[in-house]
């Protein structure tokens, strides 16, 4: 049974992820300078919380070999969140040595992805990250988790929910914060989100999920309904609908931030973010990638932005 209404959040907490997951599988390399002024953008819109970028090898994500660069660039914006994704050690070292504010650790919940992705096993993965979590002890980062293909996999199909819960609980005993469910393709739909936030609430109870979904078949914002009625209060979005995963077919663009600010505002669920803000933000996205972006409402503008009745021609019979 859905939950009742009485357990929708009040609050919101979005977390832009466009900088990183927008830009990674995108063709056009943006100069880190534009990446900073869309992060400024975006921050003048109220956005507090951004995964920024993600410390891998510049050879296999060419768009973010400018990780370091662009903390550098933004990390004095006062009272913003920086995470990037780390892989390994190796990351996380470029990743404490950039300054960021905390690190998302992530892994595959199917090992052919996670194979694709980083080359390496599930269990080489949650090993290498309990040494990054005790090389990070003390550093004031804090360690966050993400699981990708967490409803579903492109190469292998339908993925376990215990397979999720057994990364979560892994997760969650190197002393994470926070852990994103990543709907890498598309594949999330509305019972599945309701079985895997229900799973992880049983077996990690100390650590309430994040959704970030894919609009790859149109459901995106459904899914979003369905984890507001099951009380989730943390979702990660890209502004202008930007982006998908280098490493997996089909994996075209995430939720869109003004899209996702809109449904929430409508709703009367606070996010702190300005949606006209917002939607300058993904005008300013469109102009830098030269190309419409697939995010409805820097279009179409809120509900009740009205047109000039004089410039639209009257019927004739």
């Amino acid at each position: 049974m859905p939950a009742s209404p009485e357990t929708l959040p009040t609050h919101v907490q979005v977390t832009e992820v466009g900088p990183r997951d927008g830009l990674q599988n995108e063709p056009v390399l943006l100069p880190t300078a534009d990446k900073a002024g869309l992060v400024r953008a975006l921050v003048a819109a109220g956005v507090r919380q951004f995964e920024l970028t993600s410390f891998v090898s510049p050879r296999a994500v060419p768009a973010l070999a400018d990780a370091a660069e662009l903390v550098s660039a933004v990390r004095g914006i006062p009272d913003v969140h920086l995470s990037a994704l780390v892989p390994n050690m190796r990351g996380a070292e470029r990743a404490l040595e950039a300054g960021v504010d905390s690190v998302v650790l992530f892994v595959s919940a199917s090992a052919t992805h996670n194979a694709k992705n980083v080359n390496c096993r599930i269990e080489d993965s949650l090993a290498a990250f309990a040494q990054v979590a005790r090389r990070l002890e003390g550093s004031g980062i804090e360690v966050r988790g993400a699981i990708a293909t967490a409803f579903g996999c492109p190469f292998e199909g339908d993925v376990d929910v215990r397979a999720v819960g057994r990364i979560a609980r892994h997760f969650a005993d190197l002393g994470a914060t926070r852990l994103s469910l990543g709907d890498t393709t598309g594949m999330a739909t509305p019972p599945l989100v309701t079985e895997r936030v229900r799973h992880l609430r049983e077996v990690v109870p100390s650590l309430p999920p994040t959704l970030h979904f894919h609009n790859t078949r149109g459901i995106g914002l459904a899914n979003v309904m369905q984890g507001l009625w099951l009380g989730v209060d943390r979702y990660e979005s890209s502004i202008g609908g930007l982006g998908g995963c280098p490493f997996a077919p089909g994996a075209s663009g995430n939720i869109a931030s003004e899209d996702l600010v809109y449904l929430l505002d409508e709703m009367g669920i606070e996010t702190g973010i300005d949606l006209e803000g917002l939607i300058e933000a993904g005008r300013l996205a469109t102009r830098l990638m030269g190309r419409p972006l697939p995010a409805q409402v820097s279009r179409a503008g809120p509900r009740l932005a009205l047109g000039d009745c004089s410039a639209v021609p009257t019927a004739r019979g």
